[in-house]
């Protein structure tokens, strides 16, 4: 008798809002699938009613996220075929799926995702701001302490920033960005794809001074410009400046960088030329 194949893995993007942005490959998939496993059983079941999808579906989600994928494997390395789905957008980004991918990998089993509808990359290119190098952070964390290092970090972060915020933590978060990252520009996204869309650039403190009137509805996705370089650079001079001429030679000297070269690097270091660091030096 033939051994029966491995079953796979299959991420399978589905709508974060607008039913019509399911792909059809997707939905053949969902549809052949052995077995459906959803983040929320009772989210997912209208969406699979929506298109008359009976496979059996099972919950995968947060809380059970590593014992209910080593079970998922198990039917997956006895040829059943798994498809995975979130409460809307592409399985892994910011959810527990992340997990099952890894453990599959672990455990020899094939993964494929389907590409489709994704929150941060929608917002993204609906900012107006720049597309080619990004951070996403997803949801900042909850926990003070980790939440403050991601806060500093990102201070001098270059790169556009996108962040999600539900809307009872809306303003305290864009509270906490204006103190952490300053006045920078900012597209608000909101119930991206759904009826009651609204992507509008403002400013973080514009963005405050409103929510501190309105009321924030809705999910918001934040995308925020980057530091510039030039930015960076002149913040980087002004503290090299702070230090004595001497500690700055110090810094590289004890590095073993020979003196002239020490000199160079920090006529960079400060802005002026090498010329003016020997002049100080005598």
């Amino acid at each position: 008798m033939q051994e029966k194949t491995q079953g796979k893995l299959y991420l399978c993007a589905t709508p974060i809002g607008n039913l019509e942005d399911i792909t059809l490959r997707v939905l053949r998939t969902l549809e052949e699938s052995d077995l459906i496993a959803a983040e929320d059983t009772r989210n997912s079941i209208k969406l699979l009613n929506h298109f008359g999808i009976k496979t059996p579906m099972t919950s995968y989600h947060e809380y059970n996220k590593i014992e209910k994928a080593h079970e998922l494997v198990g039917k997956m390395k006895s040829g059943q075929n798994v498809a995975l789905i979130t409460d809307a957008g592409t399985p892994g980004i910011s959810d527990p799926g992340e997990e099952l991918v890894r453990i599959c990998y672990e455990s020899g089993i094939e993964v494929t995702s389907l590409p489709g509808a994704c929150a941060c990359i929608t917002a993204l290119t609906l900012s107006g701001l720049s597309t080619r190098r990004f951070a996403f952070e997803a949801f900042l964390p909850r926990e003070k302490k980790e939440r403050a290092a991601i806060l500093s970090a990102l201070e001098t972060e270059t790169r556009t920033i996108i962040l999600y915020e539900a809307p009872h933590h809306l303003l305290k978060t864009l509270e906490e960005l204006h103190a952490a990252l300053g006045n920078r520009r900012l597209t608000l996204c909101r119930e991206l794809t759904k009826r009651f869309e609204t992507a509008f650039t403002t400013t973080i403190a514009d963005a405050i001074s409103y929510y501190e009137q309105q009321e924030p509805k809705g999910e918001f996705v934040l995308v925020i410009q980057g530091k510039s370089m030039k930015d960076l650079q002149e913040e980087k001079q002004r503290q090299w400046l702070e230090i004595p001429l001497t500690e700055h030679m110090e810094h590289y000297e004890s590095q073993g960088i020979p003196r002239k070269e020490a000199m160079k690097l920090v006529a960079k270091d400060r802005g002026i030329s090498k010329r003016e660091v020997y002049a100080m030096l005598l």
